[in-house]
């Protein structure tokens, strides 16, 4: 009789911000399967973290939710505080939380780019400073991860691709590319290893209006070699992998998962 693969994540304690709904509810659950002890962290919706806690604890793993918003200072360090009376460390950190706030340049408010900036980016400094501090304060645990400690921001395929009508969107995200290598070049001689995953069109309530109805199916599908559009567990699957020992040699690098969105489509007939 075949037995059953080991658990990738078993003994580790992960963080996923903005688990509440989308693609952080799809890592939540990818990690929680391979044996992470998931905090599911929200900012507004309290009912969709409890969902995702309930799906884990329903399929027998383990989580909690915590909320706080990522962009402000005191939440994060109370977060991190309530992680470590809670479970005593952290291995596993992803930053996923994020949300557009779209307009034509040339109407957009400064409101709206510094809201975008304040969570896609100083969201993801101020959770990976906190964790690269946790990391650096317990040491390794090579018992439970080759790592020290491991940091995965969600980026997107826009830190590569100009979006207009989304600039605080897409300056967000190219943000994260250069945070994230200049971390992951810092952190590396700590054992720290840092990286991102970049996601193509995932189906998640952000950008349902790109993917609902069958023409808006169609085009988006244009953009996309690999003929169909992402679910929030092909990110996850990816997330488990760069958050593991498979991966202990991979820092400083963007995993794209698109279906091939970074090709540039457009040029494969008129290139």
């Amino acid at each position: 009789m075949a037995t059953a693969a080991p658990q990738r994540l078993q003994h580790q304690i992960a963080l996923v911000t903005g688990g509440s709904s989308g693609i952080g509810a799809g890592v939540c659950l990818a990690l929680a399967a391979e044996g992470a002890t998931v905090v599911v962290n929200y900012s507004h919706s309290p009912e969709g973290a409890e969902e995702t806690v309930g799906e884990i604890e329903k399929a027998g793993g383990k989580a909690i939710a915590l909320k706080a918003d990522v962009s402000k200072e005191d939440d994060v360090l109370r977060m991190f505080s309530q992680i470590r009376e809670q479970f005593g460390t952290l291995h596993i950190l992803v930053s996923n939380a994020g949300i557009q706030e779209d307009a034509p340049f040339l109407d957009m408010t400064l409101e709206q780019w510094q809201k975008v900036l304040d969570v896609n980016l100083t969201g993801q400094f101020l959770c990976a400073r906190e964790a690269a501090r946790e990391f650096m304060r317990r040491g390794p645990q090579p018992e439970i991860s080759k790592a020290t400690g491991k940091i995965i921001c969600m980026s997107s395929v826009h830190e590569v691709i100009p979006w207009a009508g989304h600039v605080n969107y897409a300056t967000s995200k190219g943000g994260i590319m250069l945070l994230m290598k200049s971390m992951a070049q810092e952190l590396a001689p700590h054992k720290i290893r840092v990286n991102s995953i970049g996601p193509g069109a995932i189906k998640t309530p952000i950008n349902n209006e790109a993917w609902e109805t069958p023409e808006a199916a169609k085009k988006l599908l244009e953009l996309i070699p690999y003929g169909r559009i992402g679910e929030p567990d092909d990110i996850g699957k990816v997330a488990v992998w760069l958050a593991s020992d498979e991966a202990d040699y991979i820092t400083g690098v963007t995993l794209f998962a698109d279906g091939g969105m970074t090709l540039y489509p457009g040029f494969a007939s008129n290139g």
